[in-house]
Order: C-alpha cells, then sequence, then structure tokens
C-alpha cells in the first residue's frame, strides 16, 4: 500500500489532502481601504528599512492582502500589523524563519502523534472495533490549525516575509535557487490557502471513513465453492480486496494443482466487487458459503473462524448496493469543499497534479500512455503466453513469471517467513540486519532501525512517517496467526523503504519545510527498490545478473503498464465526477465499469483476446486515496531510474541516503540532482528495449 510520507504520513490521508490543499493562492477581493495603506506603508517602511527591501515588502502586503477578510480588520489594524511584523532586516528575518522551523516541526509532531492514538485501535489488529473507535478515527486534530493561525495573524506573519510561488516559477527558477530560497517557498507554502476548519474536518470524515471500509473488506475465501460444490482454498483463509485477492492470483502461477482454477475465481470475485452484484452479506463474513459464478448463498456447511455463526441472521443474495461507489462518490464531495478557497487550482485533480506532484497533469498522462500503448507491451504478452503454455486470460495482467524466485516454491517461501516473523515484533528485530544487507553502514543502519515501530496492521499494512524527529515512523504490516506469509514479507519490505525515507527525509534534511520528498511517487519509488530485494533480505539466492537482470527489467516495465492502466482509470473517473457533480452512486458505478473498459479495451483487449474486462477498477486506492494511483505508475518509472542509478554507484544504502536527504524539491531538479536527468519513463522503455533484445 501506498506510504504515508513525511508531513503527510504524520496525519494519515486527511493531513495528505490538507497538505495538498494549502498550496496556492487565493482570489478574494481586497477592502477597498487596501491601496491607499499599502501606498503609504511602501513609503513609510522603504525609508525606514531601504530601498533594497521595497520589492519583497510590496510582494509580501499583496500576498497579506490576498487573504484579509472583513474580520480580520479595518485599515488601521492592517497597517498596524504590517508594521510590527514585516522583517525589514537579515536578522530579523533570520529570526522568524527559525521561529517557524521549530514550532512547526513541534505543532505538526505531536498532532501527528495524537492522530495516531486516536486511530490506533481502528488500524491496528490488537482487538474488537467498536462504532466510537471509528468516531475517534475520523477525528482530526489539526483540522483547526490553520483557521487558528489566519485568525491571530501568524499565518499572515508569513505570507508577509516570505514568497508564494506558481508551479512555472518553481519549475523554471528553483534550479538557481539556494537551500535556504527553497525552503522558504515550502514555508510559504504551508499558508497559501485559507480553508474553514469545518472544510478540513469533513475531508477527515471522508478519509476515514472510506479507509475503514477498505480495511474491513475481507473475502473468507475457504467459503467460496465452485458449481461441483468444491472448496478451492484452504480453511481460515482471509483475504483483502484488493491487495490479497490480486496477490493470491501470483501465488497461484506456482501452483499446478488447481492454481488456474483459483485464479479464475478470484477473477470473477473482482469481477462482482467492481460492478457491486457480490452478495453484501459474503463480505466479512465466515459464516456463508458463495458460489460466485451463480452468486448462490447459504448457511455455511462448516465454521472455521473463531466465532459462532448468528442464530438470527437472514441470509439473502442482495447485492451491495454500491457502497464502493458511494464511499468513492463521498471522498469526491468532501474534495469539492476545498474547490472555491483553490482559485488557482479549482479541483482536486489540479491540485494533485500541480501542487502536489508539481507535474501537469498532461505530462502525467503522456508518460502512461507512453507505456501502455507502446508495442512492448504484445512482445511481453507473447513471452508470458509461452512461458504459461496457454491463452492469456484477463488475469494475467498481474503475471509475474518474469521475476525469479530462484529455486523457492511460494509455500517453501510462506514456511520461511513465518518461522522468522511469528509477530510484528519480530520483523522490527530484524530491520538493522536487512538494513546492513542493503549496504547501509552499520552505525546508520543501528540509528535508522531504532526510529521504526512495527505494528500489527488490521488491513494490509502502510508506513506511517513521524512529524518530528523525536517521534518514530511505524511500520503497520499483516500478520496471520501463523505469522508472516511471503506476500505479508514483500509488503511489509515494500513499507520498510518508506520508513527509511520518512526518517531520513525528515531528521537528516537541512530544514524542516524541506522534508520529505518532491511527491508520494518518490516514496514510492524508494520502497520499490527495498521490495525489489526482498529474497536477499531473507538470506536466500536472488538472481541478480544475465538473463535474470533483463527479465527483471521486463516485469519492472510490465507493472508499470498494468499500474499504469489503474492510474488511467482513477484519472477519467475523477474527471468523470467534476462532470457530474450531482450523479448518484448508481450512475457513477455505471461510469466506472464504461471507463475500465474503455481502458482495457484501448491497450490490452487485443494482446488478451478478451474485450470489456473491468478487474483493473478493483484496486482499493481508487476507493479511498483521493487520485493517488498515478503515484505508482510514476514511482515505477522513478524507481527504475534511481535503481539504475543506485546500481551503477554499487551501493543501496549509501546512494538510498543520498537521494533521501535532498528533501522536497522540484521532481525534476531532484532526479537531476539524484540520477543527472529529468523524471521520464524513456529510461525503463529503453532498458526494456535492450533486455529483450538480450533475451531474444
Amino acid at each position: 500500500m501506498k506510504g504515508l510520507a513525511s508531513i503527510g504520513g504524520l496525519l494519515g490521508i486527511s493531513f495528505v489532502i490538507l497538505t495538498a490543499v494549502m498550496i496556492s493562492g487565493s482570489a478574494l477581493s481586497k477592502p477597498g481601504w487596501m491601496k491607499d495603506s499599502m501606498s503609504k506603508l511602501e513609503k513609510e517602511l522603504t525609508e525606514k528599512y531601504g530601498t533594497e527591501q521595497s520589492a519583497r515588502l510590496v510582494k509580501g502586503m499583496d500576498q497579506v492582502a490576498r487573504f484579509w477578510r472583513e474580520e480580520d480588520g479595518v485599515a488601521e489594524t492592517f497597517e498596524a500589523f504590517v508594521r510590527n511584523n514585516f522583517a525589514g532586516d537579515e536578522k530579523t528575518l533570520d529570526d522568524l524563519f527559525i521561529r517557524w522551523e521549530s514550532l512547526l516541526e513541534s505543532i505538526y509532531g505531536h498532532m501527528g502523534e495524537i492522530r495516531m492514538a486516536m486511530g490506533r485501535q481502528a488500524d491496528l489488529d490488537i482487538g474488537p472495533l467498536y462504532q466510537f473507535d471509528r468516531v475517534f478515527a475520523s477525528y482530526s486534530p489539526s483540522a483547526h490549525i490553520a483557521d487558528d493561525f489566519f485568525k491571530n495573524k501568524l499565518a499572515f506573519t508569513v505570507l508577509l516575509n516570505f514568497p508564494l510561488t506558481k508551479l512555472e516559477e518553481r519549475l523554471n527558477e528553483g534550479q538557481n535557487w539556494t537551500r535556504r530560497q527553497w525552503a522558504e517557498v515550502r514555508l510559504a507554502q504551508w499558508f497559501s490557502k485559507r480553508v474553514p476548519s469545518d472544510v478540513n474536518l469533513e475531508l477527515a470524515r471522508a478519509s476515514a471513513a472510506s479507509d475503514q471500509y477498505i480495511a474491513d473488506y475481507n473475502i473468507w475465501m475457504h467459503h467460496l465453492v465452485d458449481d461441483d460444490g468444491t472448496r478451492l482454498f484452504p480453511p481460515k483463509m482471509r483475504l483483502l480486496s484488493h491487495w490479497n485477492l490480486r496477490d493470491q492470483i501470483t501465488a497461484d502461477y506456482g501452483n499446478s494443482e488447481g492454481g488456474l482454477e483459483r485464479q479464475r475465481m478470484i477473477q470473477k470475485v473482482m469481477e462482482r466487487i467492481v460492478d457491486q452484484t457480490i452478495p453484501e452479506i459474503v463480505v466479512n463474513n465466515p459464516h456463508v458459503d458463495w458460489n460466485p459464478y451463480t452468486n448462490e448463498v447459504w448457511p455455511a456447511k462448516i465454521n472455521d473462524s473463531d466465532t459462532e455463526p448468528p442464530t438470527d441472521i437472514q441470509i439473502t443474495a442482495a447485492r451491495e448496493p454500491d457502497t464502493r461507489y458511494r464511499i468513492w462518490f463521498d471522498t469526491y464531495k468532501a474534495s469539492t469543499l476545498v474547490d472555491e478557497y483553490s482559485p488557482n487550482a479549482p479541483t482536486l485533480i489540479a491540485r494533485r497534479f500541480n501542487e502536489g506532484r508539481e507535474i501537469p497533469e498532461e505530462q502525467v498522462e503522456a508518460m502512461l500512455v507512453q507505456v501502455c500503448s507502446s508495442p512492448l507491451v504484445k512482445k511481453i504478452a507473447a513471452m508470458a503466453k509461452k512461458n504459461l503454455g496457454r491463452d492469456l486470460e484477463p488475469f494475467d495482467i498481474w503475471y509475474t513469471g518474469f521475476r525469479s524466485t530462484g529455486k523457492y516454491t511460494e509455500p517453501e517461501l510462506d514456511r520461511i517467513t513465518r518461522e522468522r516473523y511469528a509477530t510484528a515484533g519480530d520483523f522490527e528485530k530484524d530491520i538493522e540486519r536487512m538494513l546492513v544487507a542493503l549496504d547501509f553502514p552499520e552505525d546508520r543502519a543501528k540509528y535508522l532501525s531504532g526510529k521504526i515501530d512495527v505494528e500489527p496492521a488490521r488491513g494490509s499494512g502502510h508506513a506511517a512517517g513521524a512529524g518530528m524527529c523525536s517521534a518514530p515512523a511505524r511500520l503497520r504490516t499483516r500478520v496471520g496467526a501463523e505469522g508472516m506469509d511471503y506476500k505479508g514479507f514483500n509488503i511489509a519490505v515494500h513499507e520498510l523503504g518508506h520508513n527509511v525515507e520518512q526518517v531520513l527525509s525528515l531528521c537528516d534534511v537541512d530544514y524542516y519545510t524541506l522534508q520529505g520528498v518532491p511527491n508520494t511517487a518518490f516514496t514510492e519509488a524508494f520502497a520499490f527498490v527495498f521490495q525489489g530485494n526482498d529474497l536477499m533480505l531473507l538470506g536466500l539466492e536472488q538472481d541478480s545478473g544475465g538473463r535474470a537482470a533483463a527479465m527483471s527489467i521486463v516485469n519492472e516495465f510490465w507493472m508499470t503498464a498494468e499500474i499504469g492502466a489503474v492510474s488511467l482509470i482513477d484519472m477519467k473517473a475523477w474527471r468523470w465526477l467534476y462532470e457530474n457533480p450531482d450523479a448518484t452512486p448508481e450512475e457513477f458505478r455505471k461510469a466506472v465499469i464504461e471507463i475500465s473498459k474503455d481502458v482495457w479495451n484501448t491497450y490490452f483487449a487485443d494482446i488478451f483476446g478478451k474485450k470489456d474486462v473491468t478487474i483493473l477498477a478493483v484496486y482499493s486506492h481508487l476507493v479511498h486515496s483521493f487520485l493517488y494511483v498515478p503515484d505508482y505508475a510514476i514511482g515505477h518509472m522513478i524507481a527504475f531510474q534511481v535503481k539504475e542509478q543506485m546500481s551503477e554507484a554499487g551501493n543501496i544504502g549509501v546512494e538510498f541516503e543520498r537521494m533521501a536527504v535532498a528533501g522536497r524539491i522540484a521532481p525534476d531538479l531532484w532526479m537531476k540532482n539524484a540520477t543527472g536527468k529529468p523524471v521520464s519513463a524513456d529510461a525503463l522503455i529503453e532498458a526494456t528495449e535492450r533486455a529483450l533484445k538480450e533475451l531474444d
């Protein structure tokens, strides 16, 4: 799952959104007296501080004027504020900047810890989950901070003294800025929107509701039966949608006895989830049996759960009533509450791309289409067909046969990980060793592992970064009753990559306002680097040269094309929402189904020999992550560039650290510093072309 990096990580998804929606100017009309007051102050303070301060003073007053409301005061109040708070000399400006650096870490660091405490029972697998736990989890302690800082005029102090910038300035001029200049720009961005606290609370509520819906969406697999009444999956197997369902498909490529039938059944389950014909009663319920092909439901003939079946339950095959799309639509509605306060980026789409990612939407879409429409997809699909010895089926979009697991089968890997990691604590104790294996110096491995706490997740898991260096980063991972299986280990290693980045980009960056990475795609890139070395981290033989290296590149491209297509669904769905603001959940469901069919038909139908496939819309991120999925696709491209640099340097740990401490500067500038080239799909495509030639 996604890592909640840096500032975003400290308050969960809701604060990622809060941060993302506070990054552009306001278009509030200025009071009639404002022009005269500004002219008077310009003359007065220029005489006091010198003409060299004039341009900065005028810009600062204009920035304050954009946000000044009637309740903030009359002309005399405005003039007194500017006189008392303009830092007209270097020493005062330095002191103001340093104060804010320290206070922001303290404020949002402690708010992050409160948020973690409030959501602990909902996030972690540590006991029963009650309705009041859900209410705790939906509370956002930071919701009033920005509002308060405007009311007490602390936000105006920042706007008076530090520059707001547009995306074009950051992309075109940022390469010539000093680190301090970048830090000042990021400080100003913290207060570049005046979003009311009630709006932030609505965002937090929508986020918490969507998180909980997804965290509870389990399918009890032993209770799935085919037309012959056969149970294809073992007792007690409970798979979370979509992560575990998809991962079970990949695991069954190694299962010659019944693997194909299991994969087909999971595909049918996915289709039922997407089109909402799944019976509502089967979701997270071990007390009913279900034939996903006929959609029949009846009382479970066996009980493999730890609870007794209720005696008064009404067994019905009534479908889930578009809950998936209502939850998703609610995240859209909450997001639109910010739109009127964001004239420079008046949709979540604009805020995600222009402000959060700082990569224009058109550029991201072009990169995704470049990969998905590449003739390399067809060539790699032909390899998969040959390896499988059969025609491809839609679920083969998740084919993993390009990635070598060496001599180990999935059950063998499950046995190894379960023996080693019986609890989340066992994984935590092993972090230092794993970091040393990834070429981190021993002292740095000890330092980093000491700042990461591992906890048992109720859902699939995630990485939650701290907001202050004195607090730990948290790795939430799912550990079954028998221990951590290989799929869980693979995900946990991914999240560990997030955590290491979070610690380095918070505690080792020179300015707090630069903590983090340019956007979440970059933290995904770091996580992919860790995940790609999972076998080595288990102390097992991991093919790394020759044919295995070429196959690894092919696998990387295949995964990027798959998640690229999901990203396009995510983007098109949000465009549809903004074009149809009064739609019903039913109408939205139909639209998403058509969008997913269109994306599949455009890029994959000819290759797989089947049209109108919807399974890519099963991704849970679509429902609860507020247009996050493109970060995964961009992350794969960035990860490839990063991994190539690490490979050339011959040291993962040292290069990882060098890159992570660059902090939150512009994406292309960060990548040029890291690898010498801007963010692009070209490196992955060119390497895949070379790999296929080598394999031929």
